[in-house]
């Protein structure tokens, strides 16, 4: 009786090749210019949040980049177009989290999720919270049509989602964006003020325990203050 299945009876095996790891040329120079471009990002975003658009240079971000004014051309036209790109950047990591809300979610869940990945990234992006706050301060010179537009149209978008909850007896009645304006505040307020919690409690988010505890503390604040009352 003939076993029914794949028979290799007569085949040739063939030696294995092993595994391109080299990139290809054209792909090789496309990694180096985009490392050398984040590596540009990175160093200008480092000078922003210190002295903000208007008081930083072209040759003070080639100076700390250790390129030369025109190598840093070659990837970005000017002052605003790199500028532009890092603040284009954070509102991305921002905003992605919050895109998400849907009517079908837990509030619970997402806001307590929310409200960690934002403060997972003033501990971990520090400087792009003090940029973004230099620029509003500043009276977003360079972000005001954005704020208007974009990022008005997502927040109504989002709000409406928050108003589902509502509606639907998930949570107590609430201001959408002022919801959102709360958490964003709570938690960019440890990239912002870094000095100041550090000096008071000798302690920033990079202490595995005070982060913990910070997180744990606005969670409970938000989510406890949503809460509808048992009859």
């Amino acid at each position: 009786m003939t076993k029914a299945g794949i028979s290799l009876k007569g085949t040739k095996v063939q030696p294995l090749k092993k595994p391109r790891t080299e990139l290809e040329p054209g792909a090789r120079r496309r990694k180096k210019f985009d490392d050398k471009r984040q590596f540009i990002l990175e160093t200008a975003l480092s000078v922003f949040s210190k002295y903000g658009f208007h008081g930083t240079t072209i040759e003070q971000i080639a100076n700390s980049a250790d390129i030369s004014k025109t190598n840093l051309f070659y990837y970005f036209s000017n002052k605003e177009e790199l500028y532009l790109t890092i603040l284009e950047n954070i509102l991305n990591d921002w905003l992605k989290p919050i895109t998400v809300f849907e009517e079908v979610d837990d509030p619970e869940d997402v806001l307590k999720n929310y409200i960690r990945l934002k403060l997972e990234l003033s501990r971990d992006q520090p400087e792009a919270s003090r940029l973004f706050c230099l620029e509003i301060i500043q009276g977003a010179p360079i972000l005001k049509g954005y704020l208007e537009n974009e990022l008005k149209s997502i927040l109504q978008d989002k709000s409406k989602v928050i108003e589902s909850w509502v509606s639907k007896g998930k949570i107590k009645p609430i201001n959408p964006i002022q919801l959102i304006f709360f958490i964003w505040s709570t938690t960019q307020h440890f990239a912002d003020f870094n000095v100041q919690v550090k000096a008071i409690t000798g302690k920033d988010l990079s202490n595995k325990k005070f982060f913990e505890e910070t997180c744990s503390a606005i969670q409970q604040m938000i989510i406890d203050g949503l809460k509808r009352p048992r009859l």
